[in-house]
């Protein structure tokens, strides 16, 4: 049975292009579920697709001591969403590095739920957007700390890049605790290529197409640093750059 498909009154969907969805709805709607079991480990590297309009919506559940890092290229031409629901049982650490980049119109946005069900939890999530023309790059994102949930640990590290004055950074990090001995942190930041940074470049002999590239790869490549292989999300990292600069 096909689930129902999104309205505005629903706050994760509130950015989302839904004429671009709603002829895909029936393809993407079923959320996949991955399960990693007590003391193990998974890491994924979520690439593009060639298609227009990219969803990809996962439960992830990480048993007592397991360990989950996600590294997430978000980069449709139309619309792309990376949706994940994450729940952490005792001592469990997720990560999550996600880019948004966008150009023209397009809209791409990451949207989380992790959930620390039980104590001794970590969660490490980092999201960075490049958007250009009338892009929208979009990030919300809730950490929910259960009773009981002690010690748990979890930040949210957001910020956008935009490279003309139509482009759009939605940015929402939220905390929901209900544990009064955490450490949980989230920052958010919108803003635009440094003049000066970009004038040291230039002064050295780049070309402004070559210094704007070099600026922005400092800005998204970091997120890649702790992949065990990151040479393919780093390579169409550098291409989806190509397309905004």
């Amino acid at each position: 049975m096909t689930a129902p498909f999104p309205t505005r009154r629903e706050e994760d969907w509130r950015y989302a292009d839904f004429d671009a969805l709603r002829p895909v709805w029936e393809q993407f709607a079923e959320l996949v579920t991955i399960t990693v079991g007590a003391g193990e480990s998974l890491e994924e590297i979520w690439l593009p697709i060639a298609e227009d309009v990219q969803l990809r919506r996962v439960q992830l559940a990480l048993g007592a001591g397991a360990r989950a890092g996600i590294f997430a290229l978000n980069a449709a031409p139309v619309y792309g969403r990376i949706e994940l629901e994450v729940s952490l049982e005792e001592g469990a650490e997720f990560d999550l590095y996600a880019a948004n980049i966008g150009t023209g119109l397009s809209t791409n946005e990451v949207v989380t739920n992790v959930k620390h069900l039980e104590p001794n939890g970590r969660s490490r999530q980092t999201v960075r957007s490049v958007l250009n023309g009338k892009a929208v790059g979009s990030y919300l994102g809730k950490v929910e700390v259960a009773h009981g949930a002690q010690h748990t640990d979890g930040e949210q590290s957001v910020k956008a890049m935009l490279l003309d004055r139509g482009a759009t950074a939605n940015c929402k990090p939220e905390l929901e605790i209900y544990a009064d001995d955490v450490k949980c942190a989230h920052g958010a930041t919108v803003g635009e290529l440094d003049p000066l940074q970009l004038f040291y470049a230039e002064s050295r002999g780049m070309d402004p197409a070559t210094a704007r590239a070099l600026l922005l790869e400092g800005f998204i490549m970091g997120l890649w640093d702790t992949a065990s292989e990151p040479q393919a999300i780093c390579e169409a990292a550098r291409e989806a750059l190509r397309r905004v600069v």
